[in-house]
């Protein structure tokens, strides 16, 4: 496959981000072009390995070797073709996956990656450029009608998918615009709006039908959806987010992570008369949380124009090496610095936030904090390590511990696991007859690659359940636990 000898001729290369002075002056993403012909270099560095252990890190068995050898030896349009083969959406996992094909990579056993995930969003992005991506209308139509209720990538992938298989399907979202949280809690940063929208646009051409603005389960009830639709699939996601119920928690200034964001995406994109509801300008920010969600308010309240901005962590720094109880191919936790982290504020580690303090008037004015060690598998409070730090802003990115149990999960009467998540069969089935579920809204809390994964399993299953058989690909069964990598 590709350069028999690239991997020993050439190093990991990815592109250069924009300089950090300039990219925090705007709201655009902040990698710069790649060279074409070092992009076939680095997909050059993909080795006949034998066994291409990417296919088992990637959920949606990308041909990874396949579209690597294809971009070298300059064949876009093939590569696109084995591209979209497997994944609906390679320009949303090209710039928002954590890329476990690539800890994976055979290369990565004692050398750096294959830079997978580069070479499939440039992969797209040049069939964009070329009008390779185009609508995928259905030969005929089946006569039949599916509901898919959210617009996240889950969602959006059980959709268009079965929208080619000839359905007829309408999706259903509550915010005014489509894409869930790739819209709204996604900064601009990362990916421009602009992405998600050509996308959808490909989809309106293919026939998939978007409802904005409604809400199931109060505008149109959950049993009025079931006897106009042949079947509904729940694409909710887990939007229920985690409290820290500590004393102070009702002072002004205290947040939720998804109560800001959207905000900073509506001030991203100009869609704001005045200035944000939550605005870090001139704020001391602090966010609790070490994930990507809290490095995602970190780069908004950057671009706001906060004074300061501090992440908690309350796990220990992770280190720079491959710990050894994660061993490749497995996914490691070890210590990452995303391009909001090279841009300005402090991360702190093995610290628990004990009180929000507020002034006379509620106001929020700082955070005590105590350092932690962990003994014995539990958090232990340091003694006489107590501190306060200034905070005029505190964002809560901890997280989310299922799908909001709202009026819509009774009216469609499904049953919920042990877990509080919405449970279903191994053909994404719930216990209702015609309705199935996806995403988050079933697994848990995970990644947009499994998401889009099992929207294109969940989409199979319907199209069997609605016709006797598919020929859409069934590519993973849902996992009984969420599965966090």
């Amino acid at each position: 496959m590709a350069d028999p000898k690239g991997f020993l001729n050439d190093s990991r290369e990815l592109p250069n981000r924009r300089p950090v002075d300039v990219r925090i002056q705007d709201w655009k993403e902040v990698y710069q072009q790649q060279e074409f012909s070092h992009l076939q270099k680095q997909a050059g560095r993909c080795m006949d390995c034998g066994i291409p252990f990417c296919h088992q890190g990637c959920p949606l068995g990308n041909l990874i070797p396949e579209w690597n050898d294809l971009i070298w030896r300059g064949e876009k349009p093939e590569a696109i073709d084995r591209l979209h083969a497997t994944n609906n959406f390679p320009e949303f996992t090209g710039r928002l996956c954590p890329a476990p094909c690539e800890t994976a990579c055979v290369v990565a056993i004692n050398d750096e990656a294959v830079t997978i995930k580069q070479v499939e969003l440039r992969t797209i992005e040049e069939a964009f450029l070329e009008k390779r991506v185009v609508p995928l209308i259905p030969d005929r139509l089946s006569g039949k009608t599916v509901a898919v209720i959210g617009s996240g990538p889950a969602g959006l992938s059980a959709a268009q998918q079965l929208t080619r298989a000839g359905h007829t399907v309408a999706v259903y979202e509550r915010a005014d615009k489509i894409g869930g949280l790739l819209r709204y809690g996604i900064p601009e940063f990362k990916m421009e709006k602009s992405i998600v929208d050509r996308r959808l646009y490909q989809m309106e051409q293919e026939g998939t039908r978007f409802r904005t603005g409604v809400t199931v389960g109060k505008d149109i009830t959950g049993s009025s959806l079931r006897s106009r639709y042949d079947a509904v699939v729940i694409a909710i996601g887990a939007t229920n987010w985690r409290e820290l119920s500590i004393p102070g928690r009702d002072a002004k200034g205290v947040y939720q992570a998804m109560e800001y964001l959207p905000w900073g995406n509506k001030q991203a994109l100009g869609d704001l008369d005045d200035e944000p509801e939550i605005n870090a300008a001139g704020k001391n920010v602090v966010i609790l949380g070490g994930g990507d969600t809290g490095a995602d308010c970190l780069g908004t309240a950057i671009r706001q124009g906060a004074k300061s901005v501090t992440q908690l962590e309350i796990m220990p720094r992770p280190t720079t090496e491959r710990p050894s109880d994660q061993p490749w191919p497995t996914y490691p936790m070890v210590y990452r610095i995303s391009s909001a982290h090279e841009e300005a504020g402090e991360r702190i580690y093995s610290v628990s936030t004990k009180e929000f303090i507020k002034d006379s008037g509620g106001n929020l004015t700082a955070l005590k904090l105590v350092e932690t060690v962990i003994i014995d598998g539990k958090f232990q409070e340091v003694s006489g390590s107590e501190k306060n730090i200034p905070a005029d802003l505190v964002f809560l990115a901890l997280g989310f511990s299922g799908p909001e149990k709202s009026d819509l999960i009774e009216q469609l009467e499904v049953e919920l696991d042990e877990r509080g998540y919405i449970r279903r069969d191994s053909s994404y089935a719930t216990n209702s007859e015609g309705v199935f579920v996806c995403g988050d809204a079933g697994r848990g809390q995970s990644l947009i690659v499994w998401a889009i994964a099992e929207g294109r399993s969940a989409a199979s299953a319907v199209d069997r359940y609605l016709t006797g058989n598919t020929q859409l690909p069934f590519p993973i069964e849902p996992t009984a636990q969420p599965l966090m990598v």
